[in-house]
């Protein structure tokens, strides 16, 4: 990548505003109770508890020495009106896009997606601010094991009836989310996402599999928890 794009970008923190805000006003609680973010909160505690996808990437980072925190790795915040969360790997942190998350469906998937990303920022030490091919494969990764491209959620978008639709669903979804956060032209984001695409689609850790659905979730999930039972009964 040009030294100088490189220089110039804001690797997508334009995006997010309160990351850039030098000061942080806490709200009382009674404005707490009557604000987005209130709601926000409160969707993102269902989605720990009865997600099972959230549930498995929470899991598996705590297996992975990284446990998160819901106070710590997650923050509510006002954000431009194109995104609805993001993952800040300067401070760890989960940004969920209270203005523009409305329905438990949406944080779910949300939550899920930027886990993946954490996941991800974990295991692999992501360079996500020098290495444009750890940044593609995340966001592969993310598009891919989320249900971000789920049959269902293409439904609703009329977008459904192609030949392999759900790997080019990822690739649209994985190439839009790195030009949103990345100034760099569309042809030098798809060849990237080109050069990692087989690999990084084909990594479906920690799930096992593509989750395809909620059910398909379940099932990754029940096997995640009993992984370990069938060796301590030997």
């Amino acid at each position: 990548m040009d030294q100088s794009k490189q220089q110039e970008d804001d690797y997508g923190y334009n995006l997010f505003p309160e990351r850039n805000s030098p000061k942080y006003r806490k709200e009382s609680i009674a404005e707490s109770l009557f604000t987005f973010n209130h709601k926000c909160q409160v969707m993102l505690h269902l989605a720990m508890e009865t997600s099972p996808y959230a549930k498995l990437l929470l899991g598996a980072m705590k297996s992975s020495g990284c446990q998160v925190f819901k106070d710590r790795h997650f923050s509510c915040e006002d954000c431009d009106g194109t995104v609805s969360g993001g993952f800040d790997a300067t401070s760890s942190q989960i940004v969920l896009c209270q203005n523009n998350i409305h329905q438990q469906a949406h944080m779910n998937r949300v939550v899920t997606h930027e886990l993946i990303h954490a996941f991800d920022h974990c295991r692999a030490h992501v360079d996500w601010f020098n290495n444009f091919k750890h940044l593609a494969c995340s966001e592969i990764r993310a598009a891919n094991l989320s249900g971000d491209c789920s049959f269902s959620n293409e439904l609703t978008r009329f977008n459904f009836g192609l030949k392999q639709h759900h790997q080019e669903c990822v690739r649209g979804r994985a190439l839009r989310s790195i030009l949103a956060v990345r100034k760099v032209s569309r042809e030098e984001a798809e060849k990237v996402v080109d050069e990692v695409f087989d690999s990084c689609f084909n990594d479906h850790a920690p799930f096992g599999r593509i989750p395809h659905d909620t059910k398909d979730a379940k099932f990754a999930y029940r096997d995640f928890v009993n992984r370990d039972r069938y060796y301590a009964n030997l």
